[in-house]
């Protein structure tokens, strides 16, 4: 029986490429509540966790389960209208549409019209898209887009882009959210209002699991973190539990002035 206060378990979870072990007997516990995180050097293994969790590829072994039901066999769109959403490290947001189109797309595994309500032009299929197009402003307010509801998400600058990918993800209505690297390419200034969006939609009741590589990013919001290298997880704990952890600093943290050189980059990149 699963713990209550656990959403998503990993069990002893390894996924092989040919010879390649890319996950070796991974083990986690995501709880209900709250943002939890997964940090690791490049090719640690983090996005193969997400693509086992959202049904893109099979687990070698071991077992993953949500809200205690086995994924196992579950095709992606299953998944996510079972309750998990994703977004992805490369953008995937549809340009030539507007964001109020972006964010309503993303509801129709919610919506109840069908395709002949749609064609028919019926009662049913008017209030739901109406109510759709409500929600979709609700959540593109929630990221403070909802005053660009209806310009083309190709004119967004990098972060607000993100945010749209945010808000898309969230019209799923998911209990489980999962962030890919969210902060990836973006600045010191975009970095700062994304952690501000994140903490907003965990305050709102949501499970947010992400991965990331930003030291700062990930210990600026998680309460727990988890530490990915070579496919093993070699850390578990709190903020300064994984900053203080020897295995951490060797394998992942690195020198004191790498990251004053990755402070640098920032402000570069700010300016």
């Amino acid at each position: 029986m699963s713990d209550t206060n656990t959403l998503l378990t990993l069990t002893n979870v390894s996924r092989h490429f040919g010879g390649l072990k890319v996950l070796q007997d991974v083990s986690l516990d995501i709880p209900k509540g709250g943002i939890f995180g997964l940090i690791g050097p490049n090719g640690a293994g983090k996005t193969t966790v997400f693509n086992l969790i959202t049904g893109l590829l099979p687990t070698t072994s071991g077992t993953i389960h949500f809200e205690g039901q086995d994924l196992a066999g579950r095709k992606p769109f299953q998944i996510t209208r079972g309750g998990i959403a994703r977004t992805f490290q490369n953008i995937r947001i549809f340009k030539e549409m507007s964001l109020l189109e972006n964010v309503t797309v993303g509801m129709d595994a919610r919506l109840r019209y069908g395709a002949f309500g749609l064609l028919a032009g019926s009662g049913l299929f008017r209030s739901e898209e109406k109510r759709a197009r409500d929600r979709a402003r609700e959540l593109l307010s929630w990221v403070r887009l909802d005053h660009k509801a209806h310009e083309t998400a190709d004119n967004l600058s990098y972060g607000d882009q993100r945010k749209l990918e945010l808000a898309r993800a969230l019209a799923t209505e998911p209990r489980l959210l999962l962030l890919d690297e969210p902060v990836a390419g973006m600045n010191s200034t975009e970095k700062s209002e994304l952690m501000v969006e994140i903490e907003n939609i965990a305050a709102r009741g949501y499970s947010v699991f992400m991965i990331e590589h930003d030291m700062r990013f990930v210990m600026g919001l998680c309460r727990q973190i988890a530490v990915l290298n070579f496919g093993r997880i070699i850390a578990r704990g709190g903020p300064d539990e994984i900053r203080n952890d020897p295995q951490v600093i060797e394998a992942y943290l690195g020198r004191e002035d790498d990251e004053r050189d990755e402070a640098t980059n920032d402000q570069k990149a700010a300016a």
